[in-house]
């Protein structure tokens, strides 16, 4: 990230935690008060990009993983009735593992 955008960034979110609305204007009073150097594009292109959206929302999904997660939470909901066929899928991931490591014999593409 450039530092442009980060003084863009850092502004957005100054203003946001002051509860004052996100403008290009105040982005650049902010951004001159810093000292900072930026193209007179970005302040408008945050503010614009930032119009509208909820940015504690934003803030919040920052932590939140992607997929992935869902498949243990599951194998914990169902209890021990479905451990059997969790372990069953293990291994059968674990076996075709093992097939795909097999194709490698030493060599590469570009050896």
């Amino acid at each position: 990230m450039s530092t442009s955008e980060l003084a863009c960034v850092y502004s957005a979110l100054i203003l946001h935690d002051d509860d004052v609305a996100i403008t290009a204007e105040k982005i650049q009073t902010l951004i001159k008060a810093a000292n900072v150097d930026v193209e007179p594009f970005w302040p408008g292109l945050f503010a614009k990009a930032l119009q509208g959206s909820d940015i504690s929302a934003l803030l919040a999904a920052v932590g939140s993983g992607g997929g992935g997660g869902g498949a243990p939470a599951a194998a914990a909901a169902g209890g021990a009735a479905d451990t059997p066929a969790a372990e069953k899928e293990e291994e059968k991931k674990e076996e075709s593992e093992e097939e795909e490591s097999d194709d490698d014999m030493g060599f590469g593409l570009f050896d």
